[in-house]
């Protein structure tokens, strides 16, 4: 097979860790999967640091996968990570070892990519089962990114998508090591023009436990103005400028008509609007000559 031939095929990468209860079956439904593709494939699994017994079960799986080892557990990102700079194919697909994905429709996703640069696997079909205490939080920040990216986002993390490598690997030092990288890659991609599209997929109930907490949500939240920050810094500067300067104006108002003076409160506000439309202004041009020069140097 030549080096060609091997760039058009398909590298699926599997981040496990403690998923004993699920892996064995997820990885033989999708090896007979990958078996029915008319183009070469490969399956990555990425053990991160698993302590269950997971690592004893890939060891079956040995003949038919490329396996990768952490010696601890260093994050969902960091083994999809390591498992992306393993790959040999054009088209990267990346799913979990929970057994919540429908890894059937890994064909239906391959087939999109002929027009796009990312295929999602939105979890908007007819059988999704996301925990009720989870759903709030979901829509609060999908909400937000809807409206940083000025795009509408069905699903903004789900770990179900194909995407082209070397697009990607441009992002791989912005994305975080733990859970937020699929938000990451998301927001990267939509920000900078790439081609998305999302399809409606299930979402099975997942065996064992999630390992994503209540508390990660704030970590979501940050990561979410992190990056656009660094893709549309305006588009957060600006707005928070406008709020602040909008209460100084208000402030204003109470001083001249109520207090009949001045006070330091309302001259604070209309200096802070100014300091952060100035940012985002300073911002957005380094953003805008860093995309110019790097457009440059690839032409």
């Amino acid at each position: 097979m030549t080096e060609k031939e091997i760039s058009k095929g398909l590298s699926v990468v599997v981040p496990v860790y403690n998923e004993a209860k699920s892996v064995k079956p997820v990885l033989e439904k999708l090896l007979n999967v990958l078996d029915q593709l008319d183009q070469p494939f490969e399956l990555i699994v990425v053990d991160d640091g698993s302590t269950d017994g997971t690592s004893d079960l890939l060891k079956n799986f040995s003949n038919r996968i490329r396996l990768i080892h952490h010696r601890d557990n260093y994050g969902y990102g960091a083994a999809l990570k390591t498992g992306i700079q393993h790959t040999i194919h054009d088209f990267v697909a990346i799913t979990d070892a929970d057994g919540t994905y429908p890894n059937e429709d890994l064909p239906l996703l391959l087939a999109k990519m002929e027009t796009y640069d990312m295929v999602v696997g939105a979890r908007t079909g007819k059988k999704v089962h996301i925990p009720l205490i989870r759903r709030p939080a979901k829509w609060l920040l999908n909400k937000l990114a809807n409206y940083l990216v000025e795009s509408v986002i069905p699903d903004l993390n789900s770990g179900f998508r194909i995407f082209r490598k070397e697009i990607a690997k441009k992002y791989l030092h912005i994305l975080p090591n733990r859970f937020s990288f699929t938000t990451t890659i998301t927001l990267a991609m939509i920000s900078d023009g790439h081609r998305v599209h999302y399809e409606a997929i299930n979402y099975n109930r997942r065996e064992g436990k999630s390992k994503i907490q209540p508390s990660d949500v704030l970590g979501f939240l940050m990561l979410i103005i992190r990056t656009i920050t660094y893709f549309n810094p305006l588009r957060f500067f600006l707005p928070f400028s406008l709020a602040l300067f909008g209460l100084g104006v208000v402030r204003f108002c109470y001083d001249a008509f109520w207090l009949q003076n001045l006070t330091d409160s309302t001259t604070l506000l209309f200096l802070f609007a100014l300091q952060v439309g100035l940012i985002g202004i300073v911002a957005d041009l380094i953003v805008k000559r860093s995309g110019a020069q790097k457009s440059k140097g690839e032409g």
